[in-house]
């Protein structure tokens, strides 16, 4: 695989025809963009921007692993901001998925920030996505750039945004804020009311400030074929029972086998027999679909 740096880096200033006509709507556009990629391949009404908390939890994976194939079979271009937990997730699952993303810096594009996305930076470039930024290549991040980036984020979604996972004070809200000056539609995923880190997505939902998103079709026209159904093939009946049950809540392995009705012992070698396929995992003793 090509690296990062093999990909020279190109720039197209606001004047230029084959600038991107939805950064001209902003109030105060980025006079030069500086890009890596292949920017005149991308269709921008069809890029939807994917949002969350750097504080990802196994929920907020959950969601992405259940959203992002269904819009990568769609055609849909991933926007996201290149950061910890939600947006790392996005750009990694576009491209696994085999689709285009655009990572938007809010830094130069010869300063890998965080530093450990190196890798996942030529994978998006190997893939036809675009890694793009409004300041010069060793322009190094501060706390103040974050925000400015997240106005590109909005702009390049004509789809609209959508939040997985945010706190109280996520920078993803400014994303919320850009993306309804520019009039993008804004959907949010709803979390559970205990965690920290659906504080944010809660809050929009409740306020009207956003459509809630609970499945793919809710934001693209799919024909949106039943999950369950084409995953229960194949699987014997004590596995097709744990699918089935581990898809409306999760839980340990005494409660599953509780909740099954099932010897704990047979419950415990499919449980293994399910992790060693990559249909389940286990966090803190709990068992999720993968």
């Amino acid at each position: 695989m090509k690296s990062y740096s093999d990909y020279s880096i190109q720039t197209v200033s606001l004047e230029q025809k084959n600038n991107p006509n939805v950064l001209k709507n902003l109030k105060s556009p980025p006079k030069t963009i500086y890009y890596r990629g292949k920017l005149e391949t991308i269709d921008f009404s069809k890029c939807l921007a994917v949002v969350g908390s750097r504080r990802i939890t196994s929920y907020g994976r959950q969601v992405l692993e259940k959203f992002i194939p269904d819009f990568v079979s769609s055609g849909v271009t991933i926007v996201s901001g290149f950061m910890y937990g939600v947006d790392t997730l996005a750009h990694e699952l576009a491209v696994k998925y085999g689709g285009k993303t655009i990572a938007v810096f809010g830094n130069g594009l010869d300063v890998v920030y965080p530093v450990e996305n190196d890798k996942l930076y030529s994978e998006i470039l190997e893939s036809g996505g675009v890694v793009l930024s409004e300041y010069k290549p060793n322009h190094k991040p501060h706390l103040w750039t974050y925000p400015q980036r997240n106005r590109i984020v909005a702009a390049l979604s004509q789809m609209g945004v959508l939040v997985i996972e945010a706190g109280e004070k996520s920078g993803s809200l400014v994303t919320v804020k850009w993306a309804r000056k520019l009039k993008r539609k804004v959907y949010a995923v709803p979390g559970p009311i205990t965690s920290s880190a659906s504080v944010g997505t809660n809050y929009i939902l409740q306020m009207g400030l956003a459509k809630i998103a609970v499945k793919s079709s809710d934001i693209i026209n799919i024909e949106h074929k039943s999950t369950q159904d084409r995953s229960i093939q194949g699987m014997s009946r004590l596995e097709a029972k744990i699918y089935q049950t581990l898809l409306r809540e999760n839980f340990t392995l005494d409660e599953l086998a509780i909740v099954l009705g099932e010897d704990i012992v047979k419950v415990s070698t499919e449980i293994s027999m399910m992790s060693l396929k990559g249909v389940i995992y286990e966090v803190s003793g709990k068992i999720y679909l993968t």
